[in-house]
């Protein structure tokens, strides 16, 4: 089983994080938000450190910020993406005591990964851990869906994937994977019996 990280194992960005992003630059929301995503895709794959997104963002948007509000956007960037979701969390550690290996694939940064490192030490119930700034590799590039299924000795036939998005999804049943967009833990229920998995799965 492979869980996405960013809205599956967690929850929306949190809103007070992001106004603290939008704060600290002073550009408008939707300006950040565009330089936030056209940005990412680097930030993700290891070509950019989080110091080295938010300065290239600060340069796109015209800003001259010191290395303190650099500093304060990486934690607030990261702060952003750790609202834990304890429905899906508790669903793996079922699949675990039924003797599933699990995984997380998640497109993620450097310093977003370190923080979650300081503060979430249910990471560790996973058997693999694979961010995509470490293999310089994002998704939907199947590289890393081959990387998580050698680590997780298993074949694509007998995985899973639990991602919130399509495109993501599309590319692990291209190789033969099964997959599921996440949008809510009911709609996953509903998924999970369509696909007649609910009597080999503990249920979420």
């Amino acid at each position: 089983m492979i869980f996405d990280y960013g809205m599956v194992l967690t929850g929306p960005p949190a809103p007070e994080a992001h106004a603290e992003l939008v704060r600290i630059t002073g550009i408008s929301a939707e300006r950040l938000d565009k330089l936030y995503w056209a940005l990412r895709p680097a930030f993700d794959a290891g070509s950019l450190t989080g110091q080295d997104y938010w300065r290239e963002i600060a340069r796109e948007a015209g800003l001259n910020l010191p290395e303190s509000a650099i500093e304060e956007l990486v934690r607030w960037d990261a702060r952003m993406w750790m609202t834990m979701n304890p429905a899906m969390l508790a669903w793996q550690a079922k699949l675990k005591e039924c003797g599933l290996r699990t995984a997380i694939v998640s497109n993620l940064g450097d310093t977003v990964h370190q923080a979650m490192v300081c503060e979430f030490h249910w990471l560790k119930r996973f058997d693999v851990l694979v961010w995509s700034y470490q293999v310089g590799v994002t998704k939907p590039d199947p590289a890393i869906y081959r990387y998580a299924l050698e680590k997780l000795s298993t074949l694509p036939e007998e995985t899973l994937l639990i991602d919130d998005k399509q495109p993501n999804v599309d590319a692990a049943i291209e190789m033969r994977m099964k997959g599921f967009v996440f949008t809510s833990i009911e709609e996953l229920r509903v998924d999970l019996a369509a696909a007649h998995l609910d009597t080999g799965l503990p249920m979420p």
